[in-house]
């Protein structure tokens, strides 16, 4: 699971600093995530066997600012999988300059839906992430 998008920090996306909010870097990384998930086989297999991949942890540094009307390039590459769970990283560069603003890990464990339990990623999975 590897993709890059740009996004641009819109008013709504600031604080009463002029910085992009903590808050909405989530948000970013999410958007991201998506780009990277809508398209990718691993992700289809996993929907059609009736499993989700929910957030379990996300560890962020906040590297630099950013502000209003700034691109940013989201970079998203798949960092490591064990056995329930796979762990993503991304990172948010300012386009501009190229200087790093985020750099974050994003955990998932692999559930299933019906039974509401975390199950094994199996090697068909996991050479499916790539």
């Amino acid at each position: 699971m590897k993709g890059e998008i740009e996004i641009k920090v819109r008013g709504y996306h600031v604080d009463i600093f002029s910085h992009v909010n903590n808050a909405r870097y989530m948000e970013f990384l999410e958007e991201a995530r998506w780009a990277v998930a809508e398209n990718h086989p691993f992700v289809n297999e996993i929907i059609k066997m009736g499993y989700s991949l929910p957030v379990v942890n996300v560890n962020i540094n906040f590297i630099n600012e950013a502000g209003m009307g700034e691109i940013l390039i989201v970079k998203t590459g798949l960092k490591g999988a064990g056995n329930k769970s796979i762990t993503l990283s991304q990172k948010i560069f300012r386009k501009s300059d190229g200087i790093q603003v985020i750099d974050a890990d994003v955990t998932f464990v692999l559930l299933d839906i019906k039974k509401g339990k975390a199950v094994e990623l199996d090697d068909n999975l996991k050479k499916m992430l790539g």
